[in-house]
């Protein structure tokens, strides 16, 4: 779990998701008390821990509330494995709940790239400092003196036995005397000049060859975790592969470093964290949820593999053990949040055994005029502060004027109203159609600061929202 995390209270999770978020206290509210037991629960004895499970929250409300970005920003803050599926993928026609288990699947690989980055974060000083010799070596080449494998290798077995060698001896020799020559302080000398350059940033756009391991493409036969990719078993067996790469200096600092933190990374011991991490602090999202709920007490056809799916999800959620590539996974104490808008059904029409294992049922409400001036203004990543940022890089200062931020707020929950509801997602449509003109026109030396408006908005908007209202009524 991550540091930070122990020390968060469930005021301070929620103050941290209303940098993002607006509105939804009480799902906010309950996600942080989700997280915070599992903080609790880490601190008690190892008999009692066993027995506690998270408590899955069931979140119910329209498309665009902030359901996903709640529990995306969740896994983040507690830097958790997180996965996000969608429901209706396992009702595949011909398929009653197909492959269920993916989804635990994707949440192993989610926390093996985790727990890779956080161990080549690690070793990446040292990784730093083997590549920028690397580098400086291949600028200014030296003469030492190679051993062929075949003299390593009966060097090792003497060595162990007590005595080198002749042919060792022989070879440490002549290294000692190179090591004293003219030629090797020279070049030692050059080597420094290099890396002062190199540390300076004077060199990274010089063209330099360097030797890179030759990584095949693997020969996978199927998607299927069980079948065996015949090619990766051969290479495993055989001595990796180099080959010489001409680039610069910037990229083969990037190449080089990520291929020797990748040396030093200890894939076991990353493997057993990935899977202990996947298992106690997992985050699996179960998105249009509603989806597969029936209400009919008469089920066929397609209610039939509606209820597969649930059935099929049920053991998943409930706890038990997944096989995969890099070994069994227990869900027991996976925290699982299902979504839906349950616009046509309702949480009572899952099966009963499903609506136990999601204890706590929340509403998010509609998003209301306020709500979208909030979110068009407040969070960090607000869209008009983004809309701002993309056109700062083409020279073009926009500012967006408080009636027109008021504007904008009113339209979309007008047009939410009279048309399909899609949340704040609709904040993105009017943005985008407002700033069609200057983003289609720009690069224009001309364009300089732009000021955006009430009376802007009204003139790009008011047809575009007449069409909307009148194609409600055209077949």
């Amino acid at each position: 779990m991550a540091d930070n995390i122990k020390n968060m209270t469930p005021k301070q999770i929620v103050a941290e998701l209303d940098k993002y978020i607006i509105g939804q206290d009480e799902a906010k509210k309950y996600v942080a008390i989700a997280l915070r037991n599992r903080y609790r629960r880490s601190r008690l004895p190892e008999e009692m821990r066993e027995e506690i499970t998270p408590k899955n929250i069931l979140m119910m409300g329209p498309t665009g509330v902030g359901k996903t970005e709640i529990a995306r920003r969740l896994a983040k803050l507690m830097d958790a494995p997180f996965v996000k599926v969608e429901a209706t993928k396992f009702t595949e026609v011909g398929y009653v709940g197909r492959d269920v288990d993916s989804m635990i699947r994707d949440l192993v690989e989610a926390s093996m790239r985790l727990s890779k980055q956080k161990r080549m974060d690690e070793n990446a000083e040292m990784a730093n400092s083997i590549a920028e010799d690397i580098i400086v070596k291949s600028f200014i080449p030296s003469h030492e003196v190679q051993s062929n494998n075949g003299g390593v290798q009966l060097g090792n077995i003497f060595g162990n036995l007590g005595y080198k060698t002749q042919k060792q001896e022989y070879e440490e020799n002549k290294q000692k005397e190179y090591e004293q020559s003219k030629e090797y302080s020279d070049i030692k000398m050059a080597r420094d000049q290099v890396r002062e350059q190199l540390r300076q940033g004077l060199l990274e756009d010089q063209i330099v060859e360097i030797e890179v391991d030759d990584v095949p493409k693997t020969n996978q036969l199927d998607q299927n975790e069980n079948m065996i990719a015949i090619g990766n078993i051969f290479d495993s067996m055989m001595p990796k592969k180099t080959k010489k790469k001409k680039c610069k200096v910037s990229d083969a600092r990037r190449i080089l470093r990520e291929q020797e933190a990748q040396k030093l990374i200890d894939m076991d011991q990353v493997t057993d964290e990935a899977l202990q991490n996947a298992e106690q602090n997992g985050i699996i999202f179960i998105d249009e949820i509603d989806k597969i709920a029936s209400g009919s007490s008469m089920r066929s056809g397609a209610d039939v593999s509606r209820e597969g799916v649930q059935r099929d999800i049920l053991p998943i959620v409930e706890g038990s053990v997944v096989n995969t590539k890099y070994g069994p996974v227990k869900t027991d104490h996976m925290l699982f949040i299902g979504a839906g808008a349950f616009h046509v059904s309702k949480p009572s029409d899952l099966i009963p055994e499903l609506q136990g294992r999601f204890p706590i049922n929340v509403e998010l409400s509609n998003l209301d005029k306020e709500d979208f001036k909030k979110i068009l203004t407040v969070p960090e990543n607000a869209v008009t502060k983004q809309q701002k940022a993309l056109l700062e890089t083409e020279g073009v200062n926009i500012e967006f004027t408080e009636d027109a931020i008021d504007e904008i707020a009113s339209l979309a929950y007008l047009m939410n109203e009279e048309t399909e509801n899609i949340g704040a997602r609709r904040l993105h449509t009017i943005l985008e159609t407002l700033l069609e003109d200057i983003s289609y026109n720009l690069p224009d030396p001309e364009i300089g600061d732009v000021t955006i408006d009430r009376a802007y908005v009204q003139d790009k908007l008011s047809e575009k929202f007449k069409e909307v209202d009148v194609d409600k009524y055209i077949l």
